[in-house]
């Protein structure tokens, strides 16, 4: 029995797949959250065998999450089940350590197939992300700026996209308001953005924050 943890931010969602994956002889669920940073820890206090992990979170979104938890816990195999798909973060998912991705859209058969797949020690992708995938392997030069910010910057971004005030942000992440200001200046250059707005539109874009809904 594989050991199971479930990251997802919607609540009725996570109940879902929670209640239907308590019912698989195969897993045993030991833990669930919704945002990033609880991820992170209790990722790294139970251990699991298989994380469920959504790319989208408020926080600390999927691919920083696995950047942080995937060299402390190598054994650990991760899907990711995200209603947000595109080429530059399918591939950042799995050069963070993913070894599935399966589209929301794609439904909970899907989503069960990759989840035993990977749990057997292969990789699986949902039928859209398989179609992103060919889309790279036949445009190996598409890259992105956001390559070339650091992990910091990163994180910052984010931050700010979700409207994070400066002294917010220096609060969250433990640091002096004059160190956020420098990130953001680097990451505004590296970019060549310059005001939040366009930060914000950026950080959709890349897949960072989810596409906000009009009011």
């Amino acid at each position: 029995m594989k050991r199971l943890i479930i990251v997802e931010d919607q609540t009725a969602v996570r109940e879902m797949l929670v209640e239907i994956l308590r019912l698989d002889p195969n897993y045993q669920l030991v833990g669930e959250c919704g945002d990033g940073q609880s991820a992170v820890a209790l990722c790294l206090e139970a251990k699991p065998d298989l994380l469920v992990l959504d790319a989208k979170l408020p926080g600390l979104n999927g691919v920083d999450i696995l950047r942080r938890i995937t060299k402390k816990l190598p054994e650990m195999r991760v899907l990711i089940f995200s209603g947000h798909e595109n080429p530059m973060l399918v591939r950042e998912m799995l050069e963070a350590g993913a070894h599935g991705f399966v589209e929301k859209t794609a439904g909970l058969i899907e989503l069960k197939k990759g989840l035993e797949a990977i749990a057997n020690g292969g990789t699986y992708f949902g039928p859209a992300v398989a179609a992103l995938l060919r889309d790279v392997v036949a445009n190996p030069e598409a890259s992105s700026a956001a390559d070339f910010l650091t992990d910091r910057e990163r994180e910052i971004l984010q931050l700010v996209a979700e409207s994070h005030s400066t002294r917010g942000i220096a609060t969250k992440l433990d640091i002096s308001i004059k160190t956020v200001d420098n990130h953001r200046t680097n990451l505004m250059r590296k970019l060549n953005l310059h005001d939040v707005a366009s930060l914000t539109r950026y950080a959709m874009e890349v897949g960072l924050i989810a596409q906000k809904k009009a009011q």
